[in-house]
């Protein structure tokens, strides 16, 4: 068995010591704000913000009140389901601190999240090991610390956490078809329903507590019939691991639950409906522990970054499409308008006004980075080299995305208000 590093309790003890304390359980949520946020759409903090703070590079607020409000609706459309929040969507300080003092616990990828989530007071027992790709060093140093939970979709990670986390317990991963999908998850994550049955033979077989089943409809899931048809297969499964002698009891939700982008979208209520409709009808009365894992549906909405325009132009007198330079790109944050799948608002200071088609562009010199090339963005005729553009509901998925200097451009700024 892989042995954890020398020092690590003593890391343990300093996670302790120097940690906010936060409380374990949620708390009750009948107290909501009274006025409901605008749904993507900049709060009167990031405004206030934005105008009183110049800054020379683009900078990612983040409203905490709404993401404080984001987790209260979900809690409340899934009153029976503990929420993990998924910590790669947003790991700010500040993010994790709101969440944790509200009782989330944590869907974590990495040691470095884990390590993250413990400095910040959250005790290891609140942590699931979501990540079906693991290093078996990582998975003992979270066996170590107090991690409980682990993701498995192969035989061989199984091996793998049974050799560095005796006794764990273990979900496996099924695939799912991502169809509604706009950020679909392919088949990097997860396995049939066939192989899923051996997976958790080999578990039992190896010493280790098979739990349940975990599953990801896709990232931006538009479609609520999609954890219905998710359901019916772990459904199956369940009744197939019941005949060969093994009781699970945890159906893992997964995420997929959506931020408005350029497209209005169902509330937090009508997700939760459609799944509690889906679990009786597969599950019954039967006793089953659920949990899911949000993550752009907590902070998406939630922020906003304000970027400049660097340049206009056209790459011929004659032509109508103008390009439009900006100060943030691909490779600075907004690596999910890859293949234009993620299509998000952005607002200026002329509109209103006069329109026109753009192309989207950042401001690197590698000739992948432009943001919307296809899919009909409009600006005003007025925009000129140095306005301002703000895009909204980018909380999610954009400061992790952002590399470390690529041209020399600093990391996207992030600030918690």
């Amino acid at each position: 068995m892989l042995r954890p590093e020398a020092g690590l309790e003593a890391r343990r003890r300093h996670y302790s010591d120097i940690a906010p304390s936060i409380p374990a359980t949620r708390p009750a949520l009948s107290l909501v704000p009274a006025t409901v946020p605008r749904r993507g759409e900049p709060s009167e903090a990031i405004q206030r913000y934005f105008a009183e703070t110049p800054h020379e590079h683009p900078v990612l607020a983040v409203d905490l009140s709404i993401v404080e409000w984001n987790y209260r609706s979900l809690a409340l459309a899934l009153p029976d389901t503990q929420i993990y929040y998924a910590v790669k969507a947003n790991p700010a300080d500040d993010v994790v601190d709101r969440l944790a003092a509200l009782g989330s616990h944590f869907d974590v990828a990495s040691r470095g999240e884990i390590e993250l989530c413990l400095s910040r007071g959250i005790p290891a027992e609140r942590l699931s090991f979501g990540n079906t790709i693991k290093k078996e060093r990582d998975i003992a140093f979270a066996h170590q610390v107090g991690v409980p939970m682990f993701a498995v979709d192969c035989e061989a990670e199984v091996e793998k956490v049974a050799r560095a986390a005796p006794g764990a317990a273990v979900f496996c991963r099924i695939l799912t078809s991502g169809t509604g999908a706009e950020w679909p998850l392919s088949r990097k994550f997860g396995c049939t329903l066939a192989m899923a049955r051996s997976v958790f033979l080999r578990a039992a077989e190896l010493g280790l507590k098979p739990r349940g089943v975990s599953f990801h409809v896709g990232s931006q899931q538009i479609d609520l019939g999609q954890w219905d048809i998710a359901l019916a297969e772990t459904a199956e499964l369940f009744d197939d691991m019941d005949r060969n002698g093994i009781s699970l009891d945890l159906i893992n939700l997964g995420g997929g639950f959506p931020a408005r982008y350029r497209e209005n979208v169902a509330g937090a209520e009508a997700y939760g409906a459609a799944i509690r409709s889906s679990l009786v009808r597969h599950f019954g009365d039967r006793a089953i522990e659920t949990i899911a894992e949000p993550g752009r549906g907590l902070v998406g909405d939630a922020g906003v970054i304000r970027s400049e325009v660097v340049l206009v132009s056209r790459k011929d007198a004659g032509e109508d499409v103008r390009w439009v330079y900006l100060d943030i790109g691909k490779f600075s944050g907004l690596a999910e308008t890859m293949d234009e799948a993620i299509k998000y608002r952005v607002t200026t200071d002329h509109d209103g006004g006069a329109d026109g088609p753009v192309i989207l562009a950042g401001p690197s010199c590698d000739s992948a980075d432009i943001l919307y090339e296809k899919a009909s963005y409009r600006l005003p005729l007025g925009l000129e080299t140095g306005d301002t553009v703000l895009i909204l509901a980018t909380g999610a998925y954009t400061s992790t995305y952002s590399s470390v200097g690529f041209n020399g451009f600093p990391p996207l700024e992030t600030v918690c208000l």
